[in-house]
């Protein structure tokens, strides 16, 4: 939806290093310092705050490490540690945590105060090197897929120097939290944060191997990706929100009749927004802000009461922590305002779901953006081997990209309104679409420019045209500068996409430096051979480019046609898993050994299967306990009625209410025989009956709040 993640063809220094090394409040912005918000920050052991605490070699050291991403220094550790404590004791913490992503997709935390006791026998403030490059939390209830043993309760964490321990603000106190990863004894990953820095680590290494052929400087230099995640969400009264114990239990609506009055005139989106979500809205910005995370855009989305939020881009691990912070906080500051913030990919049917649009590029060794077409991208052979190294790696991962936007709530959102569809398919636009059919008939030699749009008015200005539209309904787009995986839930830690988009990259263009260093070792030119194997991947690969309406059912018969995947469900994707060519592309390339592969397909089909039954169980429930209730009672105030039109609505009544015990029954028996499939077409069977029993049922005999009081009256 936003496009606020577009890169410059020149810088993509990450915002970290932008706010690390200036510590943002002393940056001129259009001569005016004061322009910048001096709390930006405030809460993040940055470079500002560094500089302050450490020693030049402490400091020189430690900065190397985040920059260059090498070891640290074992002997800085204690002078580091005693820094961060300090500057969190003065900021009135008392207790620190190892602060990670463990496999449920969420984020731990254990904490420990600071205190000790010294020789002497008293409390002293203590906090050493080893605990901050260390932890060892136990927490063996976490789920491995088979990576642990229930008796084996050793879990390691591990300080992530690149990504800054920041202050979580308490009611009292405050926390110094550290992002660190997690590991099993024997090394094995048990968090979504290592396997991401493995991949990043492997992409940038084939990236820097791209630019030596390309006579670029590497020495000493690496190449990171950043990310652009856009966060959409929903807001209600906390009241509705306690009121209904399918929102509580589940995240969202099991039942409810679509009101009249939704997003069909489209008066939401993008409009005013409501003083009681800006008061949100601005106290969301100013905790991100103190956090340094560099929240920018802030709007109304389509459906009633949904909104988004953007960030300006950052390095992709930093971009990921702190969009898992991100929604922490979003759901905090709900809270402290009466409102509850709704991060499920699908709280309403019928409207609008909620998704995160994942804005991911590559920065080069020579601090470049990768993926910036320039004026004449048909001469830009940086930029085109970069593009068609990501249409064959798409291409022949589809089905890997897929598993990992692979959910039971993202199921009831893929292939809707505002999603794309399950098939993944790249959209270039009309300008990179005539390269590609170039090069694939022997070379690029023209680019089409974008122009400008004329207004028709004399007094308005003529607006620049972008070199490419927007695909609302591609999986994964060229928005300028980026490409969009538009295909993420609004719930998902963004780290699984991202390390299989980086695998999958750096394997396409290991395959590219693989020959292209053979044909020089044989003599052959470089320029020859670069055009060669760019030809061949477009005739390849070409099958994955698509420019039309993705919701088409024209699009699903030629996707068939063409050979795509159209993978439908979680169950259906989570096997693809097993490829042998995905299991490779995984494990050779180091991000993820054979078991810890298996062991996320093991997690995520317990995850998929445990939703499903934990749904099912709250919307029998429901239905027994309070919605069928509520008809019987209808019922029976219209047992006494006389006139033709009145018995018509009670046999009305009366037939939902049979209906709705028979559907409840059916579903109760695909619960016991723990089937998903038969569990979910049992759900939706029971909640058509009692959404059209909710039509006829008074409203104040409804004993949870309906659609339209959810989403027009009290947001």
């Amino acid at each position: 939806m936003s496009n606020v993640n577009r890169t410059k063809e020149v810088q993509t220094t990450s915002i970290r290093n932008f706010i690390g090394e200036t510590g943002m409040s002393d940056v001129e912005e259009n001569g005016n310092a004061k322009s910048i918000p001096e709390y930006f920050g405030k809460n993040v052991f940055n470079f500002k705050v560094m500089r302050q605490y450490l020693s030049d070699k402490a400091l020189k050291s430690l900065s190397a490490t985040i920059k260059e991403g090498g070891r640290l220094d074992p002997e800085i550790a204690d002078e580091v540690a005693e820094a961060m404590k300090t500057w969190a004791v003065s900021k009135g913490a008392t207790h620190f945590t190892h602060w990670f992503q463990p496999l449920t997709g969420t984020t731990a935390e254990k904490h420990d105060s600071f205190i000790t006791w010294n020789d002497e026998g008293n409390i002293i403030l203590s906090f050493g090197g080893k605990e901050l490059i260390q932890g060892e939390p136990d927490a063996s209830s976490f789920p491995s897929g088979g990576l642990r043993a229930t008796f084996e309760a050793r879990g390691y964490t591990g300080w992530d120097p690149t990504s800054p321990a920041f202050i979580k603000e308490g009611p009292e106190a405050t926390t110094l939290c550290i992002p660190t990863f997690y590991i099993g004894y024997h090394g094995e990953a048990l968090d979504k944060k290592t396997p991401l820095l493995r991949s990043m680590n492997v992409l940038s290494k084939q990236v820097c191997r791209l630019a030596s052929l390309f006579g670029i400087d590497v020495k000493g230099k690496r190449a990171y990706c950043t990310l652009g995640p856009e966060q959409e969400y929903f807001l209600i009264d906390k009241a509705d929100f306690e009121s209904r114990i399918d929102l509580v239990q589940t995240g969202r609506t099991l039942f409810g009749r679509k009101p009249a009055k939704h997003q069909q005139q489209e008066d939401h989106y993008f409009g005013a927004i409501k003083p009681r979500v800006m008061a949100f809205m601005e106290d969301l910005d100013r905790k991100l802000w103190e956090l340094g995370m560099p929240s920018k855009t802030r709007h109304n989305e389509v459906a009633p009461a949904q909104y988004e939020i953007a960030p300006i881009y950052e390095d992709l691990n930093i971009a990921v922590d702190h969009n898992m912070m991100c929604m922490e906080v979003m759901r905090q500051t709900a809270d402290r305002l009466g409102l509850v913030c709704l991060l499920h990919e699908k709280p309403f049917a019928g409207i609008n779901g909620s998704g995160k649009h994942n804005n991911w590029s590559i920065v080069g060794p020579d601090g470049k953006n990768w993926l910036y077409p320039g004026k004449t991208p048909h001469e830009n052979a940086k930029f085109l081997t970069t593009l068609c190294a990501i249409i064959k790696a798409v291409d022949t991962y589809a089905d890997l990209l897929r598993v990992t936007v692979a959910t039971a709530g993202n199921d009831h959102r893929l292939g809707a309104n505002e999603a794309p569809p399950a098939i993944v398919s790249i959209f270039l636009g009309e300008q990179l679409y005539d390269i590609v059919e170039q090069i694939e008939k022997g070379g690029a030699k023209t680019s089409k420019e974008g122009g400008t749009i004329s207004v028709g008015v004399d007094s308005l200005p003529s607006l620049a045209r972008d070199t490419t539209d927007r695909n609302r309904t591609s999986p994964f787009a060229f928005t300028g500068a980026k490409f969009e995986f538009r295909a993420l839930g609004s719930n998902q830690n963004p780290s699984a996409a991202n390390m299989v988009l980086n695998t999958i990259v750096a394997q396409a263009l290991k395959e590219i430096c693989d020959q292209l260093e053979a044909d020089k070792k044989a003599g052959k030119d470089f320029n020859k051979s670069l055009q060669a194997i760019l030809q061949a991947i477009i005739k390849k690969h070409k099958r994955v480019l698509f420019s039309g309406d993705g919701y088409s059912q024209e699009w699903h018969a030629e996707a068939k046609k063409r050979g795509l995947p159209n993978m439908k469900s979680t169950p259906e994707a989570l096997e693809t898993l097993k490829l042998q060519k995905n299991i490779d592309v995984l494990s050779k390339n180091g991000v993820l050994s054979e078991i810890e592969i298996v062991s996320r397909y093991e997690i995520n089909k317990h995850a998929y299967n445990t939703v499903i039954a934990l749904e099912g169980e709250c919307a029998l429930t429901m239905a027994r306990t309070q919605l069928i209730p509520a008809g019987l009672d209808f019922q029976e105030q219209l047992s006494s009625v006389k006139s033709v039109t009145q018995k018509k609505l009670l046999k009305q009544v009366s037939s939902l209410i049979d209906s709705a015990l028979k559907a409840a029954d059916a579903l109760d028996a695909a619960i016991e025989k723990h089937d998903s499939a038969k569990t979910l077409a049992g759900m939706n069977k029971l909640r058509e009956v009692i959404d059209e029993l909710e039509g006829v049922v008074p409203a104040n005999m409804w004993p949870i709040p309906s659609y339209a009081q959810m989403l027009l009256m009290n947001a």
